[in-house]
């Protein structure tokens, strides 16, 4: 009867922890998805947005950063929300996260008054607008988190890696 109870609990905590794994799966990529949908309309806003950060890479690069972040932001997202190469795609997107929050807090520490150009066009700001470098950061940190728990637990509910593997859901798990 306990061993019963037992399994039962260890079955529901696998079930809630996939369901968890999906949530969190869904708002990494869908927070990549639409930054990159959001930029492919004007992808000459997103170098702009990449230069205003002022990195010490060469022009050529910056340019190929602004045009190509996109459609690496689109793809990684698409492939995150399917489930495809779960814990690998979560961990790229984590690194991705690293960066933007390393990027964000350099351009802070360093006095530079810019959107980040995350859902925006990005660049330089006016007069009188103020900066949301810590709202930025820390909105980028949650995105970290949610790739850090699919990278502990890559197996979430409704994921190609699962219908590859010919995996299909118990009763209890549907």
């Amino acid at each position: 009867m306990a061993d019963e109870t037992l399994e039962e609990g260890v079955r529901l905590r696998d079930v809630v922890i996939k369901w968890i794994s999906l949530v969190a799966r869904l708002i990494l990529g869908g927070s990549l998805l639409i930054a990159g949908l959001l930029k492919i309309p004007d992808l000459a806003k997103s170098v702009t947005a990449v230069k205003a950060y002022e990195l010490p890479l060469p022009a050529a690069l910056i340019t190929v950063i602004g045009y190509l972040l996109p459609i690496f932001e689109i793809v990684l997202g698409a492939v995150i929300i399917a489930g495809l190469f779960t814990r690998w795609t979560a961990a790229l997107g984590g690194l991705v996260m690293i960066v933007f929050i390393a990027g964000i807090a350099s351009a802070w520490i360093r006095g530079l008054s810019i959107d980040c150009g995350c859902y925006t066009g990005g660049g330089l700001l006016l007069p009188g607008q103020k900066t949301k470098y810590l709202q930025d950061i820390l909105r980028d940190v949650g995105f970290l988190i949610c790739a850090v728990w699919v990278v502990v637990w890559p197996k979430s509910r409704f994921a190609v890696d699962d219908w590859i593997a010919g995996a299909t859901p118990t009763p209890e798990e549907a």
